[in-house]
């Protein structure tokens, strides 16, 4: 929602931030690329696709390598030849481009495993694993050399043009995945099923939900501090 948001002092929506989630901030974890050993290869498909973006690997992760995002985004993850056999929790790499799950003995993909990979845009699988979402969720869907090329992740917003009547009204649908999609309250309206018109009242939420987080991180500090004080 941006009704209201935009109301309040860039100041104001610092000081909520910092007081909401002060000494919670953690850099991304990075075990998605240690899944299995060895590093992403220069003449795999994730190793070619990293050197045109000018990633940096880490592991069997390519990473955007630039000064103006983060220096953790996983664009790129190679899982082949790992001895997979199920596939459910990915999200450490929810904002990966290239995905290659080749050479596994998969036998299972959770439904839910790709839900908000909405950058996900190439993916290699073993032949007989369908794509995620089903072949109307890619633009092109081929088997060859024993795998399945999933390419070019399709808005499902707009694939018969009235899935948006999925959404409540005063609501937009956005893509969020092979799919999936979700709804988000349109400018001015918010609440249960974007019912309620006009601003949110995002200072009189936060602000009491920030002052108790830090007044709780405060007592954690100062007993830590105290048990580590000499007796």
């Amino acid at each position: 929602m941006k009704a209201g948001c935009s109301q309040l002092k860039p100041a104001v929506l610092i000081l909520v931030f910092n007081l909401c989630f002060y000494g919670s901030y953690q850099v991304t974890d990075l075990q998605v690329c240690e899944l299995c050993s060895g590093a992403v290869l220069n003449g795999t498909a994730v190793g070619r696709f990293c050197s045109s973006s000018a990633g940096r690997i880490e592991g069997r992760c390519c990473l955007r390598n630039d000064n103006t995002s983060d220096p953790e985004l996983i664009i790129g993850l190679d899982l082949s030849n790992c001895l997979l056999t199920h596939v459910e929790d990915l999200q450490r790499a929810s904002t990966a481009v290239m995905i290659d799950l080749s050479l596994n003995p998969i036998v299972n993909i959770s439904d839910s495993a790709f839900q908000g990979f909405i950058e996900l845009n190439y993916m290699i699988l073993p032949e007989d694993i369908f794509c995620p979402g089903g072949n109307t969720s890619w633009e092109k869907v081929e088997v060859k050399e024993g795998n399945r090329f999933c390419e070019g992740q399709k808005d499902t917003c707009n694939q018969t043009g009235q899935l948006s009547m999925n959404c409540p009204e005063n609501s937009l649908c956005a893509p969020y995945g092979p799919s999936f999609f979700e709804c988000s309250c349109a400018d001015a309206y918010h609440g249960y099923k974007c019912l309620r018109e006009g601003e949110f009242p995002l200072l009189q939420v936060f602000a009491p939900l920030g002052a108790s987080t830090f007044v709780i991180s405060l007592l954690l500090w100062l007993t830590q501090r105290r048990k580590a004080e000499p007796l």
